[in-house]
């Protein structure tokens, strides 16, 4: 008796509003989104932006850091992949946990394309989205405070923002409360002010529920909405995902120079 193996759906990433799109996976549909981005599009659009220019001795570093960037696509693609498996929200529970300490690949993307698969799923994905990297916020918490020397330092120096860490420091001495709930909304990476914190010596009775309120009101808000709106959410991502985007860049722009002028 001949069995007929089920067909896999490609993981090549589809353009939203093409033909395709309609009978494609949310990953494919998210994978297309950030195709061209690094660890994600807000990312990639404040290392362009005027907070953060690129100087003569990094543009002649241009070939490493296309490099660099290619390491980041192929792993934001694999972690994405995971939505089309039974690992998906162990995975999400790991990237959550990690990415607020160490690892540069976000969990909202997974988090979305897992909600969209079973929108039932989504706020409890969600609230373990929160608990995780509430968790895993502490652990960077731990690295600032304790390990800034052997580790901490080499996760600030991957992003860049030596120069910088010193203002985040100091904002947590001057407004630690709402210095980590705007990090913990914002699309800024969550991982360098956890760190900060830890550095600052910030008290973890601020530390935690400043973390849970932040994190919580980003992804339990990205629950809710996959929720309501299922599978529909990918005419949204569709329309609405280019000014979004734009607009969470601007809301992690003057969240930096907040924290900054804070901090002089």
């Amino acid at each position: 008796m001949s069995m007929t193996r089920p067909s896999m759906r490609s993981s090549k990433p589809v353009r939203p509003g093409s033909q395709s799109a309609r009978e494609s996976s949310p990953a494919q549909i998210l994978n297309w989104q950030h195709a061209n981005c690094t660890t994600n599009c807000f990312a990639v659009a404040f290392e362009r932006s005027p907070m953060n220019p690129v100087d003569e001795s990094e543009a002649e570093n241009g070939a490493t850091e296309e490099s660099q960037r290619s390491v980041l696509r192929r792993l934001y693609h694999a972690v994405l992949a995971e939505a089309e498996t039974t690992r998906g929200p162990a995975v999400l529970a790991a990237v959550a946990f990690t990415e607020s300490s160490f690892f540069p690949i976000p969990p909202d993307p997974l988090l979305i394309a897992l909600g969209i698969g079973s929108p039932r799923r989504a706020i409890p994905l969600a609230i373990l989205t929160t608990v995780m990297s509430v968790l895993g916020g502490i652990l960077g918490y731990i690295i600032g405070a304790w390990m800034m020397d052997s580790i901490g330092q080499g996760i600030i120096s991957f992003f860049g923002i030596e120069e910088s860490f010193g203002h985040y420091q100091q904002a947590f001495v001057d407004i630690g409360f709402l210095a980590v709930v705007t990090a913990a909304v914002t699309p800024i990476p969550y991982k360098v002010f956890t760190i900060a914190a830890g550095a600052a010596g910030l008290p973890l009775a601020i530390f935690i529920p400043a973390s849970i309120i932040g994190r919580g009101a980003r992804f339990i808000a990205e629950g809710v909405l996959v929720r309501w709106y299922g599978d529909s959410i990918r005419d949204f991502i569709d329309r609405w995902f280019g000014i979004l985007t734009v607009a969470a860049v601007i809301l992690g722009i003057l969240g930096f120079i907040v924290l900054r002028q804070l901090g002089q």
